[in-house]
Parts: C-alpha cells; sequence; structure tokens
C-alpha cells in the first residue's frame, strides 16, 4: 500500500494544501484506488520554503493545487 503524506502545517496551508488534498481524495476515488493507496495529513515536513510538501511513502514532492493530477499520476499511479 502507498502511503501519501500531506503536509498541512501553516506554511503548507497558505500555499494549498487543503486544495491538495481534496484532489487527491477525488483522484483516489475516480481512479479506485483507496485499496491500495493511504492519505494523511502531518505538521511540517521541514521543507516550508518547497511549497505543498508531499511524502509518497520515503519519496519527498513539491505539490502544487495545479500540479496534483500531473504528481499524481507519476509518484501514485505509476506505482500501485
Amino acid at each position: 500500500m502507498l502511503k501519501i503524506t500531506v503536509c498541512i502545517g501553516s506554511s503548507c496551508h497558505i500555499k494549498g494544501s487543503r486544495q491538495v488534498v481534496e484532489q487527491i481524495q477525488n483522484l483516489i476515488a475516480e481512479k479506485n484506488l483507496g485499496d491500495k493507496v493511504e492519505l494523511c495529513g502531518t505538521f511540517c515536513l521541514g521543507k516550508c520554503q518547497q511549497g505543498v510538501c508531499v511524502m509518497v511513502n520515503d519519496d519527498f514532492y513539491s505539490v502544487s493545487p495545479d500540479t496534483v493530477d500531473a504528481f499524481f499520476a507519476e509518484a501514485v499511479e505509476a506505482k500501485v
């Protein structure tokens, strides 16, 4: 199972983490990956200057509401 962890700390929240979480939730449902992907939130991954911080298992990604679809295809769909 892939674990996606999205930072919901104040810096990432300002950069759109809520929208990122919602879009990832929609993509998981749309592609029927609920049994293969776990979505979690956390406070601060320590890379605040790099945008909305997202971890997929142990891999770090900087995501914005505009790049969620490309991120999901590359980092999630390609690995499940």
